[in-house]
């Protein structure tokens, strides 16, 4: 299939995408996963990223597009709505679809014929390591693929906006001092089961950036009360006693795995959580995933320095961790959660701004410093 792309960062990155999909093909061959979709050439991703990102430019009554495409056939998509007639693959063609299909969780199913892709019909289902290509903003595609079991967080292998490319590093989770959150996002063979409280670590997180009002989450320690030396006295709103909701909904699935609907009502909790984070202030649960307290102030540890640096680090290719100041990481969220993890160096915080910079703060053992890992380019 001859590519005819006018959107260079399309030619620039399709040869590398190929190779990804087929390594991810060949890993999840061997872990014995049959469930799996066709690798498109870099050709077909070319074509894809092309339409697509010529379609995040348009318009249709006055709304840019927002829409899904997955690379697969009609027989890979269980029940499927099939076109009578196929659709052709153009930005104009796709414009005039995405209304009808934009709502999360429907994909576009697209295929080839003569040399040329079409729009065959729409499903809510696709296989694993399927190819998925995201118009959610404009100038702006994502391609990423479906997680083996399907549950949760698909991963994203790449984020072009305009001719900013970015590729994630698969690799960066091997730094030995990478939070369990950020390796599972980049472990595409990672097994988003039911009962996968990392995975619950992820939603937590894709909740707070939905409601683009900025917000903070505390992931403190269950056996210690150290934390609130950290927070501002008296708590406003402290919950007491502490809400179980989503840790008891975790470990009754674990017990029997017989909840009916279990990943709707897990998503209607964490949304619970999620949500308080909008309110000013942190909000605080425990590595149980009790909530704790809402709308808290961070405050200096007594005893301890200012926090004067972090290590800045985004898990894309050819970036390198950077010493930076903490208030290069962001504003006043991000240098009171980067304050609180040097003070409390066994919880982690999660920061989203209102622009969609999404940041996770860990302590490294290695480095004695505090990390401040960007990972918005995940959770697109």
């Amino acid at each position: 299939m001859k590519s005819e792309s006018t959107y260079k960062a399309a030619r620039i990155v399709a040869e590398s995408v190929e190779t990804i999909f087929s390594n991810h093909l060949e890993r999840a061959t061997l872990l014995g996963e049959t469930n799996l979709a066709s690798v498109p050439n870099a050709s077909i991703i070319e074509s894809f990223i092309d339409v697509g990102f010529w379609t995040s430019l348009r318009h249709e009554e006055g709304r840019s597009p927002r829409i899904s495409l997955a690379y697969l056939t009609p027989e890979q998509a269980g029940t499927p709505i099939i076109f009578a007639q196929p659709i052709p693959f153009t930005p104009k063609t796709l414009t005039k679809l995405s209304p009808g299909y934009e709502r999360a969780g429907i994909h576009l199913g697209v295929w080839h014929k003569d040399n040329a892709l079409y729009v065959w019909g729409a499903t809510l289902t696709i296989p694993n390591c399927c190819f998925v290509l995201d118009i959610s903003e404009a100038g702006q595609v994502v391609i990423k693929h479906r997680r083996i079991d399907g549950f949760g967080k698909f991963s994203n292998i790449a984020v072009l906006a305009g001719d900013e490319i970015k590729i994630v590093d698969e690799q960066n989770s091997t730094n030995g001092s990478c939070p369990k959150i950020i390796s599972s996002l980049l472990d595409f063979t990672s097994v988003a089961s039911r009962h996968d409280t990392v995975n619950v670590m992820l939603q937590l997180a894709v909740s707070m950036r939905a409601h683009k009002r900025g917000g903070t989450l505390l992931v403190v320690p269950s056996q210690t009360k150290e934390w609130r030396d950290s927070i501002s006295h008296p708590l406003h709103y402290a919950i007491k006693p502490a809400f179980s909701g989503l840790a008891d909904l975790i470990n009754k699935n674990e017990i029997d795995n017989s909840i009916p609907n279990w990943q709707a009502v897990l998503s209607k909790e964490v949304d619970i959580i999620g949500g308080l984070t909008a309110i000013d202030g942190a909000t605080i649960i425990n590595d149980e995933y009790k909530l704790l307290a809402f709308g808290e102030k961070i405050v200096q540890r007594v005893g301890q320095p200012i926090i004067d640096k972090v290590i800045e680090t985004e898990p894309i290719k050819e970036n390198k961790p950077t010493i930076v100041f903490p208030s290069k990481t962001g504003g006043t969220r991000h240098l009171s959660a980067a304050q609180f993890v040097q003070d409390q160096n066994n919880a982690i915080a999660l920061v989203a701004s209102q622009d969609g910079r999404f940041t996770v703060f860990a302590w490294s053992q290695k480095d004695q410093l505090v990390q401040a890992h960007r990972i918005d380019t995940l959770l697109l």
